[in-house]
């Protein structure tokens, strides 16, 4: 346990921050499933919309870095090409 008043603090923080992150994450993972589940469906574009989004706003809050969101939405049109591809 810190002594320190401002690692105290900074404990504190870093456990909000922690948690808020987590939220951010979670999201971006599920709408990122939902828009491979969707592929092939009449709403497949709206919900690979949506997971692009999420991917952006989570670099916009610092969740992830910017190269990590651009890595992850090539990674998702990629797949979700070839699971148009092999349907």
């Amino acid at each position: 346990m810190a002594n320190i008043k401002s690692q105290i603090k900074r404990n504190r923080q870093s456990e909000e921050d922690r948690l808020r992150n987590k939220g951010v994450r979670s999201e971006m993972k599920t709408r990122t499933k939902s828009a491979l589940a969707a592929v092939g469906t009449e709403d497949e574009e709206a919900a690979l919309r949506l997971a692009i989004k999420r991917i952006d706003k989570s670099a916009a809050a610092g969740v992830i870095h910017k190269n990590q969101a651009a890595n992850r939405k090539s990674r998702l049109m990629r797949r979700a090409n070839a699971l148009r591809a092999s349907a």
